[in-house]
């Protein structure tokens, strides 16, 4: 009986996680990731700040509104990230791997140099180790083009 509450319990905490769009479900090549959504300007300025840490193949996606280059800085990060830049489509057109903490200003700043839709950040080295590369194809972005 305990065990089936348990379980009544983890679903519900999964089901009310995803029902109120702040995960999603993405795949690049046969990794799957859960990542957490920054879709608003203050998601966007706040990141990953002040985390010490956060699950292997678990992310954050930053959504924007528009097409625009983008520049991500590591001020108030604790973790080394990869900094991966993709454009609407979808595919991976920049990647700063294994990006270290800012630990005085000024934080350097990591610009995408092209237009670009979403952001990604996962744990440092994650591209490396899982052979993510430019060009790839992230799957699971069609759902959020629109926000």
């Amino acid at each position: 009986m305990k065990r089936l509450i348990l379980l009544f319990v983890i679903i519900q905490f999964f089901n009310v996680l995803f029902s109120e769009s702040k995960f999603s479900v993405i795949f690049i090549n046969n990794n799957k990731f859960i990542v957490e959504l920054a879709l608003t300007d203050k998601e966007h300025e706040r990141g990953l700040m002040y985390r010490e840490s956060i699950p292997e193949n678990y992310g954050m996606l930053f959504v924007f509104k528009d097409n625009d280059i983008r520049y991500f800085w590591m001020k108030n990060t604790l973790i080394n990230l990869d900094i991966i830049y993709i454009d609407s489509n979808g595919i991976i057109q920049k990647i700063y791997h294994n990006v270290k903490p800012c630990k005085k200003e000024p934080c350097e700043l990591y610009s995408s140099e092209i237009e670009v839709k979403f952001v990604l950040e996962l744990n440092g080295n994650t591209c490396k180790q899982k052979k993510i590369k430019i060009g790839d194809k992230i799957i699971g972005l069609s759902k959020l083009k629109n926000h």
